[in-house]
């Protein structure tokens, strides 16, 4: 056979199966699977909002109230060291005996086969018990393990239910639904699942259509909670940023190498992460576990004695630090920055490879910290360097530039547009630098 043939052969085949996506998308089973999607929107997002609501709630009780009612107007230095020694005794009998291990490692990503019911226990005794403590990670993967293991429990009673292909996108679109509803709405979530997927043409729609509505039915439901209840849920949000300017010459020479180095660093960080990930697994996990979580904490507790600030600021997620850097950047010295760098970046490695919970926030943290250290740097300004910082270390840890990208745009608001030159410039390099790193170490494992 010829390579006209081979090549004829292979646009036919191409052909037949958008055809077969294309009747896929007005068939009765798929129509049904939509309103399927917009019904599974709402019970999710009132379970994430509640699953939010409550770990926001249980955080500010350990790290101000409880700190305050014993005499204290910040948490102590020490404060991290029990915090974490309780929160390794509560994880590691999740992870040694519990189904699914209370979730996946966050050194992998927010990949994975879906969380089903029988494991979502404990992933969500591990969420709401230790991230709240100061485990270095943020509730985007729990979130997700709630939302797919919800939406297989609704897809039991479905006929279909059996059919692989099914579960596996009625998952996607739970897990979507439910990361939609602190990543800023639909868009910047249906993205994910669009870059992460790989698709295009009439098979993108398949899978997207399902997502987009149950997001869009989920972020009503979960924004008239927020407003009727009045309880904060601590979504990724900037309420302020620093007065911007397009990015001009400087900006441009400065930030494309420090977006490299920042992406580098955050491939690094992960990159230690599965040598903790690797040292932790075996017969003595439950034990690796708990030293792993102790570690942390020493991590957190160095930070305020190197600083003299507060832990909480290099403890959980990071997303409450980043609003009040991104609000008052002046506010904090170099060397405060860089601190919050070396150790809340060392203890979120640890956490990747050792205790459970999402890989993202504490990554935007870091790369938004790393730039603004940088901030003082003849031409270049202090919003972007707040852009390329969250663009290049979000792209670095999920790999998907065009999300990463339409992500920062949304945290900047207002001055978004101004930035969007150096957003797509610092998404492609910190791409290409990641990529060049996570290929050196595969190579490096192989030999």
């Amino acid at each position: 056979m010829t390579a006209a043939e081979d090549a004829a052969d292979a646009h036919a085949t191409e052909a037949d199966r958008t055809d077969d996506a294309r009747r896929l998308l007005l068939s009765g089973g798929y129509l049904r699977l939509l309103l399927l999607s917009v019904l599974l929107g709402a019970p999710i997002a009132v379970a994430c909002f509640f699953f939010v609501g409550l770990q926001h709630w249980l955080q500010h009780e350990v790290w101000t109230s409880l700190p305050e009612a014993l005499g204290y107007d910040e948490a102590p230095w020490w404060w991290p060291l029990p915090a974490l020694a309780l929160a390794g005794l509560i994880l590691a009998p999740i992870v040694s005996r519990f189904p699914g291990r209370g979730g996946h490692l966050p050194v992998h990503g927010l990949g994975g086969a879906p969380i089903g019911p029988r494991e979502l226990p404990g992933v969500v005794v591990a969420a709401l018990a230790t991230l709240p403590l100061g485990v270095v990670l943020g509730p985007e993967a729990p979130l997700m393990a709630v939302g797919s293991a919800l939406a297989l429990l609704a897809l039991r009673r479905l006929r279909g239910a059996s059919d692989p292909r099914t579960a596996t996108l009625v998952a996607t679109v739970g897990s979507t639904a439910a990361i939609s509803t602190i990543l800023g709405g639909p868009l910047v979530a249906a993205l994910l699942v669009v870059e992460a997927a790989g698709l295009a043409g009439v098979r993108l729609a398949v899978l997207l259509l399902p997502c987009l509505a149950a997001s869009a039915a989920g972020a009503v439901v979960f924004t008239a909670l927020g407003t009727w209840t009045g309880l904060p849920t601590g979504g990724l949000a900037l309420p302020a940023v620093p007065p911007g300017a397009p990015p001009d010459a400087g900006d441009f020479l400065w930030g494309v190498p420090l977006a490299a180095l920042i992406a580098c660093a955050v491939a690094l960080t992960r990159r230690f992460g599965g040598h903790v990930g690797r040292w932790t697994g075996g017969r003595r996990i439950a034990r690796r576990t708990w030293i792993c979580a102790v570690a942390v904490g020493v991590c957190l507790s160095a930070y305020t004695l190197i600083t003299g600030r507060s832990p909480a600021e290099a403890a959980l997620s990071g997303q409450e630090t980043l609003g009040e850097l991104a609000a008052q950047p002046g506010a904090w010295p170099v060397t405060a920055l860089l601190a919050l760098v070396v150790c809340k970046g060392l203890a979120w490695g640890i956490s990747l490879g050792s205790l459970r919970g999402g890989p993202i926030f504490p990554a935007l943290l870091l790369g938004a910290a790393a730039a603004l250290a940088c901030a003082a740097l003849p031409g270049l300004g202090a919003t972007p360097a707040l852009a390329l910082g969250i663009c290049a270390a979000s792209t670095a840890i999920t790999g998907l530039p065009l999300c990463s990208a339409v992500l920062t745009v949304l945290l900047l608001g207002a001055d978004a547009h101004e930035q969007m030159p150096l957003v797509a410039i610092t998404a492609v390099v910190a791409h290409l630098a990641a990529t060049f790193v996570n290929g050196r170490a595969r190579r490096s494992v192989e030999h």
